[in-house]
């Protein structure tokens, strides 16, 4: 038998969370150099199965296939196409500096010591979530998937309400509640897609009689495998509904600026630049991969909220005065890019959500992180308690503001080649679409730009005047993501590479081809 390669990028996650949340409670430093090692060997993992993973080949690769619930026809199977490859690329990527960033956020707090806040419970969670989120990416089995897209709430749940942001302008009571709300809502919003989801995939199995994704696809593809129109969109829509919330879309997006406000930055990275891309990731995969036609049938709806995310995101973004909640709903409006190149139905659009889900991953990362170590110097998410910071600490607003225009999509910059082929993708489907979604990039200069103005520029405030620069540990968290936005920005060849056959793989699932350009022909004698 082959090494079980897959297993393996998800089980040292795994075996690591439980190692680190059994270092002894006095051994905090233990913990965190622990999580941070298992964090990097997880990296060269899936180093090595994107090394490994051949875009001309087989869709997907690596195969494992177990036989696991016998009676009910449940196995652990497990294969990577180009997507899930990219996707676990970003996972691993960001991970270890979640862990750096977050290096003192789950330290004992001198002036709240009631409460009880384990530093080993804390990175613990972060490795258990990246393992599911890995095997999640890696599943073939729908059963399989759909156990680790639920199961990952629970250790999300727990991040965020048992270790929340210490910047909070109430009472230490009120701070607890706001942090119990946002996790409920974040937990109660996920479990009622993920319920309507199982009753989906239930009737996926009274269809299909069995949840190999490769076999379904198979019995579809040679015709022996009857599903009803009716059946088809009525499933279509069970497991589309689960994907819009993980994502969000709106108007399921709600959960998401409670959540990624109340969270330390590490965790409200993880979740928007990690945990949300399993709900877009999904859509290709399941959606566009199961119900093809059903997926063509609610194409135009989709379409049109994706706008609505887009445009609303953007617009309260422009709103925020917490510096958090701004980058959330930013996210929210990136997100309706992502969703609006998957069901353009080119290629060019799904490519360019699949680098979108990327590079907004990284570049989220970078902004959210730098923000945190903005708020943890002056105890405020407020962005009128600042001003003037890069006059005091040049190179903490200098990555801040490569963060922010890598978020606006500024060219040179990895996000503007994922946006830019969204558009493109989209203009050629639906050009009306694509013009409405080109002020998403006009807003997004906006909140951005405000966002530094008011910041890091006018004159020193008193409370500002003192705050260091980055420190050697936050330099080294902040350096190569900004290397990786720039790397990409110039040369996004080694993902588009890896991308683009999965994504032709995907059009021929819904049988679609790229539009042809409308280029009049001219008479050359006439011209003449």
């Amino acid at each position: 038998m082959s090494f079980p390669l897959l297993t393996a990028t998800a089980a040292v996650p795994a075996v690591g969370a439980i190692l680190t949340a059994a270092v002894p409670a006095a051994r905090r430093t233990t913990a965190k150099w622990l999580a941070l090692v298992v964090s990097l060997a997880t990296l060269v993992l899936a180093g090595i199965v994107f090394a490994r993973f051949e875009p001309g080949g087989d869709r997907y690769q690596l195969v494992e296939s177990h036989s696991w619930i016998r009676d009910f026809g449940v196995r652990y199977e497990l294969g990577v196409d180009g997507i899930g490859v990219a996707l676990i690329a970003l996972t691993a990527l960001l991970i270890p500096f979640i862990v750096l960033a977050g290096w003192h956020d789950a330290d004992p707090l001198e002036t709240q010591s009631k409460r009880w806040r384990p530093t080993q419970g804390f990175f613990a969670l972060i490795l258990m979530v990246e393992a599911m989120v890995i095997l999640s990416f890696e599943a073939t089995d729908v059963f399989l998937f759909y156990i680790l897209f639920e199961a990952m709430l629970i250790p999300m749940y727990f991040l965020i309400g048992g270790f929340g942001d210490r910047a909070h302008s109430g009472s230490d009571e009120n701070a607890a509640a706001q942090r119990s709300y946002a996790a409920v809502k974040f937990l109660l919003y996920n479990l009622v897609g993920g319920l309507i989801m199982l009753a989906a995939v239930i009737g996926l199995y009274t269809v299909a009689g069995n949840f190999s994704l490769t076999e379904i696809a198979e019995a579809r593809a040679n015709g022996s495998l009857e599903m009803a129109a009716s059946t088809e969109k009525w499933l279509f829509l069970g497991f589309f509904f689960a994907f819009a919330v993980k994502a969000p879309l709106w108007p399921l997006h709600t959960w998401l600026p409670n959540a990624m406000g109340e969270a330390t930055a590490p965790v409200a990275v993880l979740i928007t630049a990690v945990v949300d891309k399993v709900g877009t990731f999904a859509m290709l995969r399941y959606c566009l991969g199961l119900f093809p036609e059903a997926s063509k049938w609610a194409t135009p709806a989709i379409v049109v909220l994706a706008l609505i995310s887009i445009v609303y995101g953007a617009l309260v973004a422009v709103g925020q005065r917490d510096m958090k909640r701004l980058v959330a709903y930013a996210s929210i409006s990136h997100f309706g890019f992502i969703i609006l190149g998957i069901f353009a139905m080119t290629s060019q659009g799904q490519s360019g959500a699949t680098l979108y889900m990327v590079n907004h991953g990284i570049s989220t990362a970078a902004l959210m992180l730098v923000a945190g170590f903005l708020i943890s110097r002056r105890g405020s998410r407020l962005m009128g308690d600042y001003g003037g910071v890069q006059k005091v600490a040049p190179v903490l607003a200098g990555t801040f503001l490569v963060g922010g225009l890598a978020t606006l999509s500024l060219p040179g910059l990895a996000p503007f080649v994922s946006e830019f082929l969204v558009l493109v993708g989209t203009f050629a489907r639906y050009p009306v679409a694509g013009i409405v979604a080109t002020t998403g990039i006009v807003l997004a200069a906006l909140y951005v730009l405000v966002l530094y103005q008011r910041t890091m520029t006018g004159p020193v405030k008193e409370e500002v005047r003192s705050m260091p620069d980055l420190r050697p540990r936050e330099l080294a968290v902040v350096a190569p993501l900004i290397a990786v936005l720039l790397f990409l920005g110039v040369f996004p060849k080694p993902l588009t590479d890896v991308v683009n056959p999965a994504v032709q793989h995907t059009m021929s699932d819904v049988q679609r081809t790229d539009p042809q350009p409308e280029v009049p022909v001219q008479n050359v004698e006439a011209a003449k």
